[in-house]
């Protein structure tokens, strides 16, 4: 008989709600913390920024078993995916799993000589501890706002300028006539400064290091996803692991596959115009795609081509009388500073002991299938595992998860398994694919398929591929379909 656990679930967003549902109906006892007063991770409405959409669309962005509204537009926006996520909680019957502004300030093992770890929490201003057998950690890729501070700073705000992060970014009236500069090349960025320009900002300067290849919704009249998100085009990249007669073909077909990524690429600088705004990235595209790839925001073009928003390559110097000093020395004139510089992947309540067993020194993540780490028994991540599909890939790490904790596992890996594996993926990302190690060497992305086959063998699913072969090399990743393979998995319930 497999033991009944208490289990932890840090975080109440997209990964949290997958995870406690996950652990859940196998029989665990769940107990799920958030740090916020609701649901939703990025997607609760005090962090999200006016105009905020998903970058995938909406079938691209659900659990298996709770598709968007058919009213929802192909792109939905923030409070629609907030009521979606809570939508889920309430089919599953999640709120009663977890307690809301609940804080967890510190991490380490038990010390009743139990396997475990001991959880130190913070909520109302009263500081507890609480044992676990098992600790989900579903804080996922944004979970700390990444803060950085320029000289200058602080005179600018006494002389009334304003600096915040993009998730700070809440009132848009705020813009009206202010000369803005936004920093930053993310999908965030550019939301915020097409929002500031549309918003009547008087001007709107947008400030990044390099240029980046971006998505837009539909390429040549296509929607991306017919284009970019299919098992066909995934395996023209330089995947791990293959065969020697895998590795034959793909020599054999690397002329063909260059010549498809140029055309993807001279199609993207003809659409959006990138030579006239001097936005063409020197990377081939096919190096470069990976979670951090943006997509276009709606106006972005159109407001750089009528002059309301600017582009400026470089990054913030100093805060000066005049304005904000760019590194190209220029000096812009500047009211309001927006950092939309992103998030710090971390565990910051995790001592730092375990932390040197986790974190390389380049910044990558020592875990097996992006979840696990064979030297912190008795815990595993939710949702790292980034991708283009973030809610399905929560989802597939969820329940691949829960198996590994119950050692039921179609193969139940071995330590060296695990440590082989890890320094494969380690030497791959640093070696072919230095784009795959943007967050923490954690997004699965453009791999999606090749991910999820790993998660299904191992399982045990009966089924995982469809039954089509044109449908499945030629369709986007069908979160209705991963539902009825991981329903070939054997199944089980503990105590």
């Amino acid at each position: 008989m497999i033991k009944r656990k208490t289990v932890a679930v840090i975080g109440g967003g997209v990964s949290g709600l997958a995870a406690a549902k996950a652990f859940d109906e196998r029989g665990h006892r769940v107990i799920g913390f958030e740090r916020s007063h609701d649901f939703g991770g990025v997607w609760e409405l005090s962090r999200s920024y006016p105009d905020v959409q998903t970058q995938s669309p909406k079938d691209l962005y659900c659990y298996t078993d709770h598709p968007m509204p058919a009213e929802y537009p192909e792109w939905p926006k923030g409070p629609q995916v907030h009521a979606y996520l809570h939508s889920y909680a309430e089919k599953h019957r999640l709120a009663r799993l977890f307690r809301l502004n609940t804080s967890i300030t510190a991490m380490d093992r038990r010390q009743d000589g139990q396997p475990g770890w001991t959880l130190t929490l913070e909520a109302a201003g009263q500081i507890w501890q609480q044992d676990f057998d098992f600790v989900a950690i579903c804080t996922g890729q944004f979970s700390e706002k990444n803060i950085i501070r320029h000289p200058g700073q602080e005179e600018f705000v006494a002389r009334g300028g304003q600096v915040m992060h993009s998730s700070d970014y809440t009132d848009p009236s705020l813009m009206a006539g202010k000369d803005v500069v936004v920093l930053g090349g993310s999908k965030s960025a550019t939301d915020i400064a097409v929002n500031a320009a549309k918003n009547g900002a008087k001007s709107v300067r947008l400030v990044y290091r390099e240029n980046v290849w971006r998505v837009p919704y539909f390429v040549g009249g296509i929607n991306f996803k017919k284009l970019l998100y299919m098992r066909a085009q995934e395996q023209q990249f330089n995947q791990w692991g293959k065969n020697p007669l895998q590795r034959v073909i793909a020599a054999a077909l690397k002329p063909l596959v260059w010549a498809n990524f140029r055309g993807l690429e001279t199609l993207l600088k003809l659409q959006l115009g990138l030579k006239k705004h001097n936005m063409v990235p020197t990377t081939p595209i096919e190096k470069e795609v990976s979670c951090s790839v943006p997509i276009v925001t709606p106006g972005l073009f159109e407001g750089l081509n009528d002059g309301s928003i600017t582009s400026v390559i470089g990054t913030f110097e100093s805060y000066q009388e005049d304005g904000l000093r760019l590194s190209t020395g220029e000096v812009v004139p500047c009211d309001i500073a927006i950092l939309a510089v992103g998030w710090k992947l971390g565990v910051p309540y995790l001592a730092q002991e375990y932390r040197d067993k986790l974190i390389e020194d380049d910044g990558q993540y020592r875990v097996y299938r992006l979840s696990v780490n064979p030297d912190l028994p008795e815990m595993g991540f939710v949702g790292f595992n980034s991708s283009f599909c973030t809610v399905l890939s929560a989802e597939m790490i969820a329940n691949w998860l829960v198996r590994y904790a119950d050692g039921q596992l179609a193969h139940q890996p071995s330590r060296a398994e695990m440590d082989d594996s890890i320094e494969m993926m380690l030497n791959w990302r640093r070696r072919e694919r230095p784009a795959a190690r943007v967050y923490g060497g954690l997004c699965s992305a453009p791999f999606h398929f090749k991910h999820f086959d790993e998660l299904l063998s191992d399982m045990g699913a009966r089924v995982h591929k469809r039954k089509n072969p044109l449908v499945e090399q030629f369709s986007p990743p069908d979160a209705t379909a991963y539902g009825q393979f991981l329903a070939t998995t054997p199944q089980y319930r503990v105590g």
